[in-house]
């Protein structure tokens, strides 16, 4: 038993070896995946992401400017980061929140009306 005290002792003054989780956050490794983000205004949508992705976990609409990503088929892969044209999509370190259910994930941009030339403008009639 008197071997033991030495060791005993020393752990009795050190700090722990492992972090006090909720209260001390580990930052993310160098290159860690956790969940694809995008750039909205900078996205062309070209969807060259939607053809390199190997599970079709990414949909674009070009026409109405929309942008969707399916989290639960999505395997944080980074094909579709490599890609990319406009360098808009980015790989994030932090991990997809907890989801109780599958949902996709839509990002649009706005699609402005476009005004025909002369509307608004009121025709004068000379006397």
């Amino acid at each position: 038993m008197l071997e033991f005290l030495p060791v005993i002792i020393k752990n009795a003054f050190l700090k722990p070896a492992t972090r006090n989780y909720p209260f001390v956050v580990r930052a993310p490794f160098d290159k860690q995946k956790g969940h694809i983000t995008i750039d909205l205004p900078a996205c062309i949508f070209c969807g060259m992401c939607a053809r390199k992705c190997p599970t079709s976990a990414i949909e674009v609409a070009r026409a109405e400017k929309s942008w969707s990503i399916d989290r639960f088929k999505c395997i944080q892969c980074n094909a579709c980061v490599e890609c990319c044209p406009k360098k808009c999509l980015a790989m994030a370190p932090q991990y997809t929140a907890p989801a109780g259910k599958k949902s996709v994930e839509h990002f649009v941009i706005p699609v402005e009306p476009k005004v025909p030339v002369g509307a608004g403008q009121e025709e004068t009639q000379g006397a």
